[in-house]
């Protein structure tokens, strides 16, 4: 296909007690060059849950900026990105914690092949007044390449005392240790990869509350990786 370009922005405000799912695929051409934000405002014992998985594009930029400015709120971030030929992949995730008692919990995974770049720059500030907010972030990635890239930062901002609140980052390539036990299992050397990154990359669609688009997904990536 032609090139094209997609900038889109969405505005989401969770109301008192509500629950908010958003399933996000991006499954566009090798031309596709897209920009979206998702602007989100929760209110207080609001549930909002949002899954991102990025299938290619030569420039995806992801920014997700959440503004908890209420009590008793649950935030959860889940993103999956598979880079290949030289693909960009840029996940921005900002999460501002004003009032105490909310959790909030993200996790990123990304597979990179040949020359493609990966992005996460994820960052969570907790405010004075947010006191026993809980915070996680996580950002796993494997390479499959020696020539892609992944730039990881995950960042946290924390002014109050009472919070618990912890990040961290991991790059790597497959684990030859669990190939070889698989292949001493009498599985394949290229069926032991597949099963790898497959578990691998599932566990990040975990919260997908609709059956049938977690089976979508699913199927995706096994295609993806029997090549």
């Amino acid at each position: 296909g032609k090139e094209n370009f997609i900038n889109s922005v969405s505005e989401i405000v969770v109301g008192e007690n509500a629950q908010f799912e958003y399933n996000k695929l991006q499954d566009k051409t090798q031309d596709n060059y897209s920009i979206s934000t998702e602007q989100v405002y929760q209110q207080a014992n609001s549930n909002f849950t949002i899954n991102t998985t990025t299938l290619n594009g030569v420039l995806v930029r992801n920014n997700l900026n959440i503004e908890v400015d209420a009590s008793n709120c649950e935030t959860n971030l889940s993103g999956l990105y598979l880079g290949q030929n030289n693909d960009h992949i840029d996940n921005h995730t900002i999460v501002d914690h004003k009032k105490p008692h909310c959790n909030s919990n993200e996790v990123y995974k990304g597979v990179l092949d040949n020359t493609s770049t990966g992005v996460f720059n994820g960052k969570v500030f907790v405010r004075r007044d947010a006191q026993k907010t809980n915070a996680f972030q996580a950002n796993n990635n494997i390479l499959l390449s020696d020539d892609a890239v992944v730039n990881s930062k995950p960042e946290l901002e924390i002014y109050a005392d009472d919070v618990k609140c912890s990040h961290g980052s991991t790059t790597g390539q497959i684990d030859e240790e669990a190939i070889f036990y698989l292949q001493s299992r009498g599985v394949s050397r290229k069926g032991a990869l597949n099963l790898m990154i497959n578990a691998f990359a599932k566990d990040t669609l975990e919260k997908i509350g609709i059956p049938a688009f977690q089976e979508y997904i699913d199927l995706k990536i096994e295609e993806r990786f029997q090549k």
